[in-house]
């Protein structure tokens, strides 16, 4: 009981920062800057409100309390990032399971992947390095875990099975389970026995884990350049560890778009989704799907 009072007073805690930084329609506005384009410096922020460089930091610093940005250095310039993790997480707690999911995400995916004229638009709508970051009670070899090994990886997300060679150089792949490809093809949109590949560049267990990355569930993510994804995990107090997933997505707008979740709508989808569901699965022991 006293575990259980204490991960729903953790839970409220968290979902009131959030409720709170989002009550002021500055930093509302800052998140939609973000939207629109992420990545964007202290200066190129500022410039759009028309208020002192010291007032839109004490906003940013609330947003990035609240785990709703995510910064990162690239040379000398602090770029900060939309962090989408937390919304949905507000999203799957409050609103969703009040609603009645029109369509399933597997229905929502194939509709997303058979949409045409996203070449041009979807450049602009899309950043080419995206940064996510969820907090997870639970330790750092507990979340390497279920990031790495396919008996984890089969029970969130996608439900794929994870397959690493752990050393630079080594391979790395996703296969589809069963269910997943049965419930692909009854949407009439099956998909090939591995549906994510790369190469192992970095492995640092349980802290670091960097990869390239290709999906092939879709010919027009098949066709775009290999990109490269960053997982980080940093313990805090309590027993609580940062995990923060960072994508670069150079050369692949359509797998931007993809991973950024901005096609899917109701049925979810992309890294927040992912990262939510992992983080739902290990703090109490069911994914989304239960």
């Amino acid at each position: 009981h006293v575990t259980f009072r204490l991960r729903i007073m953790s839970c409220v805690e968290d979902d009131d920062l959030v409720f709170k930084a989002l009550a002021s329609p500055v930093r509302r506005f800052l998140l939609d800057l973000l939207f629109a384009r992420d990545g964007r410096t202290l200066v190129e922020l500022e410039s759009e409100l028309e208020m002192t460089r010291i007032g839109v930091m004490k906003h940013l610093r609330v947003l990035e309390d609240a785990g709703l940005i995510v910064t990162r250095r690239s040379g000398r310039e602090k770029l900060h990032f939309l962090n989408p993790v937390p919304i949905r997480l507000i999203h799957d707690r409050w609103i969703d399971k009040y609603t009645e999911r029109q369509v399933s995400a597997l229905a929502d995916l194939k509709t997303a992947l058979e949409e045409q004229g996203m070449t041009a638009s979807t450049e602009t709508e899309t950043t080419t390095t995206q940064v996510y970051r969820v907090y997870i009670k639970a330790t750092p070899q507990a979340i390497w875990d279920a990031i790495t090994k396919p008996e984890w990886t089969e029970r969130y997300g996608y439900t794929g099975l994870a397959d690493y060679d752990l050393r630079p150089g080594g391979a790395y792949r996703v296969r589809a389970t069963e269910p997943f490809k049965a419930a692909s093809a009854a949407q009439g949109y099956p998909v090939p026995d591995v549906i994510i590949e790369g190469e192992v560049l970095v492995a640092d267990p349980p802290h670091k884990l960097v990869t390239t990355f290709r999906m092939l569930m879709d010919p027009t993510t098949a066709s775009e350049k290999s990109t490269r994804t960053t997982y980080e995990i940093s313990e805090g107090p309590n027993g609580v560890c940062a995990l923060t997933l960072t994508h670069e997505l150079e050369g692949a707008p359509h797998l931007a778009a993809v991973v950024s979740g901005n096609l899917w709508g109701e049925g979810g989808g992309g890294h927040a989704w992912v990262l939510s569901d992992l983080k739902t699965l290990l703090e109490t022991g069911k994914s989304f799907a239960g």
